[in-house]
């Protein structure tokens, strides 16, 4: 594959991905090491759905990702990891060093019963143990779900049981900012009722005192002293499940979203090299966490398929200081740095005072992810980041997709702040109104969709095709629809507005409402309650609930306490809401339904233009809302 050096070259592949979509990701395909090649590119409908490429061929991602690499690269560092204390011992992992710990850990896998198709839950922090603990799961076969280390025992237990894992790898406990978490706890209670669970693997973070289940639960560092550092790849067919990766749907059961072998590989590496322009011996970071999409796409796999060397970081970017971010990039003279527009306008917050003491002056170029990025913070960036020196990449993709489908190239594509700019090559974006109906031309808003399969889309819903029919493909037929609204400006340039349906993006985070008013739902007091979300100032999305409650004699303020303990216990803090207003009843339909726009208005303190209210049950409760808005 050659490098996008150019608009015009952008120009060009990007006709030639629309014209000969088999021809140019064969062309993309080529370059990997095939075991078998395959028999045919693609295979698709949107209809069942159906989506199959390079079916037929046979691979291992791991096999791409290291071993292809060690003959030029193997002295080269794949990761430099950067532990929460500033003061504590980094640690580099050289690609030599890497392939020897996923085979050694792949075989300790096997000992402990993994086998291809198995599914393997990892919760863990961000150690260098869960990057191989991923790529080990590739490498015999066993597929990944990982969890991020944020949720509940209860929300652990529901991933787990949903795809039947039997391993889980863990840690006794995590380091994050001033807190340590103790991870193993949450495992153990979660496995109360998970009995498809053998064996759990414990990685020693923290050294804490925990619980050793005999027979079950095994020490990482003790096993991997008997195993063997001899590990052949297994055979994959392109459209084996490469991994599970669960996110929040708009009813309250998480989806496990699949993603598979070959075209997964193709797409991510593609994509990460021409966004971000990455060039041999420059240093990327990607602050994201590994239980994410964006960490597994661009911490794990993408950069290691390109040969890449990249920083990984424990802590938090405010820890010890609002400054933690900036001295990690001079320390390693960081070329590529990508972060969230929740950490970018934390930092702007905290002021210029922490940015100042650094030089910044490796960087080349500036990525954001997870959320629309709004113009403020992207020109914060722009000036006291990059210098307005770096490219800003403002990176638009989804769980789902897998890799980015919107985004500029660095340096090549003319950036505009706050929008996604263009489409990569391969990806046919298309705007439609609510019926359904194409919206051309440029100038114009809409619900946006994509008309044709690119190689790392999603595959299905663990367990339940239906489901993901359902959400991707049923709203309009022949289109997967992203569930974003969408704004195309007379250029041209697509700038994503946010969700249309009950999901939310708090700090980049997708929650889903009805999972949060489900767990709110759970408390003794609690007759009824409906969540929406409002603009924050840091997180983009904050989260708004109002409940009615029976109890009469609590105060509101411990009413409020035992709902955060509530949806803690359930999902995790990540979905705490920043404001719970009790209220006596909620606005209604006649027949029953829930007025959220209202509701919407309400949070984002819009109470003026709340439209028709007269064919509310009863219109009067609006009033009341009104009056006790936070």
């Amino acid at each position: 594959m050659s490098l996008i050096t150019t608009f015009e070259e952008y120009k060009e592949q990007y006709k030639k991905s629309i014209e000969q979509p088999e021809q140019f990701w064969a062309e993309q395909a080529e370059q990997f090491v095939w075991k078998k090649r395959w028999d045919n590119v693609l295979d698709w409908n949107f209809v069942e759905p159906k989506i199959e490429w390079f079916a037929g061929g046979k691979l291992n991602i791991t096999e791409n990702c290291l071993d292809r690499h060690l003959a030029e690269r193997g002295d080269q560092v794949a990761y430099y990891w950067e532990p929460n204390e500033p003061g504590d011992n980094p640690f580099q992992y050289t690609y030599s060093e890497l392939h020897e710990q996923v085979c050694k850990f792949a075989n300790v896998l096997k000992k402990n019963g993994a086998k291809k198709g198995d599914r393997i839950c990892i919760y863990m922090p961000m150690v260098p143990e869960l990057a191989v603990a991923l790529l080990a799961c590739a490498r015999i076969g066993a597929i990944h779900s990982v969890v991020f280390g944020g949720f509940s025992a209860l929300a652990l237990s529901g991933r787990i049981q949903d795809c039947d894992c039997n391993i889980v790898i863990t840690s006794d406990g995590a380091y994050r900012g001033a807190k340590s978490i103790p991870i193993k706890d949450v495992v153990d209670e979660a496995l109360e009722i998970c009995p498809s669970v053998k064996k759990v693997i414990v990685v020693e973070r923290t050294n804490s005192p925990i619980k050793m289940v005999a027979g079950r639960d095994v020490l990482w560092s003790e096993e991997m002293k008997e195993a063997s550092s001899d590990c052949l790849a297994e055979a994959m067919d392109a459209e084996d499940i490469l991994f599970i990766l669960y996110t929040s749907g708009s009813t309250g059961k998480p989806k496990g979203v699949v993603h598979t072998c070959g075209g997964y590989m193709v797409y991510t590496h593609y994509t990460f090299e021409n966004v971000f322009q990455y060039k041999k011996d420059e240093v990327y970071w990607c602050t994201a966490d590994i239980g994410w999409i964006t960490g597994h796409s661009y911490i794990v796999y993408a950069p290691l398929l390109a040969g890449a060397t990249s920083v990984m970081f424990e802590g938090i970017p405010t820890y010890p200081d609002a400054g933690r971010f900036w001295q990690v990039i001079d320390k390693y003279k960081v070329n590529i740095f990508y972060t969230a527009p929740t950490a970018i306008r934390a930092l702007e917050a905290a002021g210029l005072d922490f940015v100042k003491p650094y030089k910044l002056d490796s960087l080349k170029v500036l990525g954001s992810v997870g959320e629309p990025i709004n113009e403020e913070a992207w020109n914060w960036y722009n000036v006291n980041i990059g210098k307005e020196n770096c490219p800003i990449v403002d990176t638009w993709w989804q769980t789902e997709t897998g890799g980015i489908l919107i985004s500029p190239l660095a340096g090549i594509t003319k950036t505009k702040p706050s929008f996604a700019t263009l489409p990569l090559p391969g990806i046919q974006p298309v705007l439609v109104d609510d019926k359904g109906n194409e919206i051309t031309g440029n100038g114009v808003e809409g619900n946006l969709c994509i008309k044709f399969p690119w190689p790392s889309i999603i595959r299905t819903t663990y367990g339940d095709h239906e489901r993901c029919r359902q959400t991707y493909f049923a709203t309009y037929p022949g289109l997967y629809f992203t569930g974003d609204g969408c704004k195309r400006d007379l250029d041209g340039y697509y700038r994503i507005t946010g969700r249309v349906d009950d999901v939310m993006n708090v700090s980049g985070h997708r929650i889903g409402t009805a999972e949060v008013e489900s767990a709110i739902n759970m408390h003794v007091d609690v007759v009824e309650s409906a969540v929406v979300a409002f603009p924050h100032d840091i997180k983009g999305q904050g989260i708004y609930a109002y409940v009615i409650c029976t109890n009469k004699n609590k105060s509101a303020e411990f009413l409020r306490l035992e709902i955060m303990a509530e949806i803690t216990k359930l999902i995790g803090p990540i979905a705490k809401p920043d404001k719970i207003q009790i209220v006596s009843g909620l606005p209604k339909t006649r027949s029953g339904k829930i007025m959220r726009r209202i509701l919407r208005k309400i949070a984002e303190g819009d109470i003026n233009n709340l439209g028709d209210i007269s064919t509310l049950l009863d219109p009067s409760i609006v009033e009341e809302i009104k009056a006790g808005a936070l």
